[in-house]
């Protein structure tokens, strides 16, 4: 199965008034077109004036056929099975992210399709019990899987996925999604006059390496620039992880340096 055909799986059977959809264009006529709704497996129909805001000859210089496009859904009628959708409601802004999130959903269901097949399941209950878990957890699917590659059972764990499904979507996330790392870095400013000065810095930036030493996801440089400068790089996979190292290690060098009588502080490099 290409990516192209891949559905994503949705929990009703329609959309909601106003969401953002991919619709495949399956037919064109003078009066609109016919688009089939890929996260949902159901036709909608985009009426003439619903194309383009701008000016046009004909349908088909905007719409061609087995074009993939974002529309925006303006009519749901379930009791008739009737959706109509526009085109030119949409903005570049909300066309750009449902197209992010829909290669993600993509992404996520190839590694799920990996996943119903070690395990023999079908992919229906993968999604299931293991898809929509993750999303409800952490708002999308990939969101999720991007967790367990990260965090591991304790990911799937939190999002109340059962134990019988752990080691296969952890086998499948750390096989497949390289998690890229995150990178913070900053200059200490630690001097004094006094006259052991030497053991005093010493001790300010040994504290806050101290403190940082417990973060197992971080990794901590530290290096002098020329005293009284000496700079830090902390290293890890994990934003918030790497923001509390941070934290923690300013909050040490400035409070023990206060304690020293040393003057310190920390300016932060910009990205």
């Amino acid at each position: 199965m290409s990516s192209e055909e891949t559905p994503i799986y949705k929990r009703s059977k329609y959309p909601e008034l106003y969401e953002l959809v991919i619709g495949t264009v399956e037919k064109i006529f003078e009066h609109g077109a016919f688009v089939r709704l890929d996260e949902y497996g159901i036709s909608a129909y985009c009426p003439l004036n619903e194309v383009s805001r701008s000016w046009f000859r004909g349908i088909r210089e905007v719409l061609k056929i087995g074009q993939k496009r974002v529309f925006k859904v303006i009519r749901v009628d379930k009791r008739k099975g009737h959706v109509d959708v526009s085109l030119k409601r949409v903005s570049d802004q909300e066309r750009r992210d449902k197209m992010y999130r829909w290669k993600r959903d993509q992404r996520a269901l190839k590694l799920l399709e990996l996943i119903s097949k070690r395990l023999g399941k079908g992919l229906d209950e993968v999604v299931r019990e293991v898809g929509w878990k993750l999303e409800d957890a952490y708002g999308e699917m990939y969101a999720g899987l991007e967790e367990v590659a990260r965090r591991g059972e304790e990911a799937l764990e939190e999002a109340d996925v059962g134990r019988e499904w752990i080691k296969v979507v952890v086998e499948i996330a750390k096989e497949n999604i390289e998690i890229p790392s995150v990178k913070i870095a900053g200059v200490f400013m630690v001097r004094t006059l006094e006259g052991d000065g030497v053991n005093r810095v010493k001790g300010a930036l040994l504290e806050g390496l101290r403190r940082v030493r417990g973060i197992k996801e971080a990794e901590v440089k530290m290096y002098t620039i020329g005293p009284p400068r000496y700079r830090v790089e902390i290293k890890g996979r994990d934003y918030k992880v790497v923001e509390r190292a941070l934290k923690e290690m300013v909050d040490g060098v400035l409070s023990k340096a206060k304690e020293l009588n040393c003057e310190a502080s920390f300016e932060r490099e910009k990205r």
